[in-house]
């Protein structure tokens, strides 16, 4: 969440920047601003109920001794009035406390001044293109129609087992998925992430850190028994190993990476774009992520960025790198690029990637500090995440500009981890 001292400080330029995510917070802010103002009030007040109770504690013992009772025992009357009102002040302020964070919490993060002004993904820059695209070829098959010709993917078959979006890769496309995962994660360690396998669940307290939860409840699977939510990303799980941290500003930047499973409900979800592969409640995919220090974040972005970038180059897949407008942007993230690729069965764009920088929005909810060597204070972390990369529309694409009138060629990155050089 935004720390409360921006808000505080700055009241004016947090609702101006939230209205480029069309966040028209302008009452909201007032109450925090007014709230803040009335906890701090009540904490002076309270710290000067506690001076006076201990002051006039002293004094009793005194008048005691000099047989004045009778100021005594009216001093103690006093000091019962500060208890009461002390026990009154604390009940207030607890109560407004808890109002404070359940106001801070709809607030989504504050867009980077660089974030394009927009409603939706209409609106979002194309700051980056690769690749031949071609020209529309009505020959070329979709993947859906290749992997039933070559028998790599069932959908039907998953959608017997679990349900819709829960497709069952055999043979050859179980190999190829295999190998994208390997190649990804082989990569990653060249870059000096660590690999980590974290819990395919976590508790409410993990969802919240990293903000997916109030605002993404509905998309989650919820474990209701034990009160656990499966993960949508690997970016929940790595990023909560550093909750209730303080680091050491040496140890920047931690850079970690993991394969996992992923479940979104993608409630609403239907239509076109979400036939075969375009959008699954599970799926597979490598997380990268990394805390960095707030002076570093903004080139370990485009770092990361540039990371993806060659990553999608390796296949041989044409791509296009945006920066996502106010309107497009997720609820955590300061500012966002998003890799797409192009699907020649589809002819349209597939977003495989997302790379963001969530600033201290995330480091505020779970309290991930560092030491200022400097100073000597704490301050907040920044934290980043990107897909490296989702799977599904990778190995659509694949799918689709890989095929020939024999098969479908194997991007040569991959063969040494496939085994084969063409599905047939």
């Amino acid at each position: 969440m935004i720390p409360i001292q921006i808000i505080r400080e700055n009241p004016d330029l947090v609702i101006a920047r939230l209205k480029i995510k069309n966040i028209y917070a302008q009452e909201t802010v007032q109450q925090i601003v007014q709230t803040d103002a009335e906890i701090r009030a009540l904490k002076k007040s309270l710290d000067d109920n506690l001076m006076e109770q201990n002051k006039k504690s002293k004094e009793i013992g005194a008048l005691f001794q000099s047989g004045k009772a009778d100021q005594a025992n009216q001093i103690k009357e006093r000091i019962a009035e500060l208890k009461v009102k002390e026990k009154t002040e604390q009940e207030d302020l607890a109560k407004k406390e808890i109002l404070l964070i359940d106001l801070l919490i709809t607030l989504p993060n504050l867009p980077h001044e660089s974030v394009p002004v927009g409603k939706s993904a209409e609106d979002n820059e194309i700051v980056f293109q690769e690749g031949e695209i071609g020209e529309p070829n009505d020959a070329l098959s979709p993947h859906w129609e290749l992997v039933k010709k070559f028998d790599i993917i069932d959908f039907d078959l998953g959608a017997k087992i679990t349900g819709s979006g829960f497709p069952i890769y055999k043979g050859k496309g179980a190999k190829l998925q295999r190998a994208l995962i390997n190649f990804f994660l082989d990569s990653a360690a060249n870059e000096n992430y660590t690999e980590v396998v974290p819990p395919y669940m976590v508790n409410e307290d993990s969802a919240y850190a990293t903000g997916q939860l109030p605002d993404k409840e509905g998309q989650m699977y919820h474990v209701t028994l034990d009160n656990l939510y499966l993960i949508p990303t690997a970016e929940v799980p790595i990023t909560n190993i550093y909750r209730d941290t303080i680091l050491k500003e040496s140890d920047f930047p931690i850079k970690n990476c993991a394969y996992s499973a992923c479940f979104r409900r993608e409630a609403g979800s239907y239509g076109k774009d979400v036939r075969g592969l375009n959008r699954l409640h599970q799926f597979d995919k490598v997380e990268i992520v990394q805390i960095q220090h707030p002076d570093q974040s903004y080139d370990t972005l485009e770092q990361m960025k540039q990371y993806v970038a060659n990553l999608i180059r390796e296949l041989g897949l044409p791509f296009r790198i945006l920066k996502l407008c106010g309107g497009d942007m997720s609820f955590t993230s300061a500012l966002t690029y998003d890799m797409e690729v192009y699907s020649k069965g589809q002819q349209r764009w597939l977003e495989v990637s997302s790379v963001s920088n969530f600033e201290s929005f995330q480091a505020n909810r779970m309290k991930l500090r560092f030491k200022n060597e400097q100073t000597g204070r704490t301050q907040l972390a920044h934290t980043l995440n990107g897909s490296a990369l989702a799977l599904p529309r990778i190995l659509a694409a694949i799918i689709e500009n890989y095929q020939t009138d024999s098969g479908i060629i194997v991007p040569e990155v991959l063969r040494k981890y496939t085994g084969f050089d063409i599905i047939e």
